[in-house]
């Protein structure tokens, strides 16, 4: 499980590094709805849009984030399985 999300993060940060994304700073949202418990623990620029690691009680996930708009595009949860 550990190899599996150094892969997962060995793939965000490749694409972190290739990303050439044309948004510029006055076009980012003002405020951003995270959650009244969530605590951001990383944000990043991939493909455009904002990917926000969030950590909530014991559970983390990734939010996807139009950077525009700051609407929720998508959410990943990290489960144990």
């Amino acid at each position: 499980m550990v190899l599996g999300l150094l892969a997962v993060f060995a793939a965000i940060f490749y694409k972190i590094n290739a990303n050439n994304s044309n948004v510029s700073a006055d076009n980012v949202a003002a405020t951003i709805a995270i959650g009244a418990e969530a605590q951001v623990i990383s944000v990043t620029q991939m493909d455009g849009n904002l990917v926000v690691l969030v950590k909530e009680g014991a559970s983390q996930a990734l939010v996807y984030i139009d950077p525009v708009t700051g609407r929720k595009i998508a959410r990943t949860d990290f489960v144990a399985r």
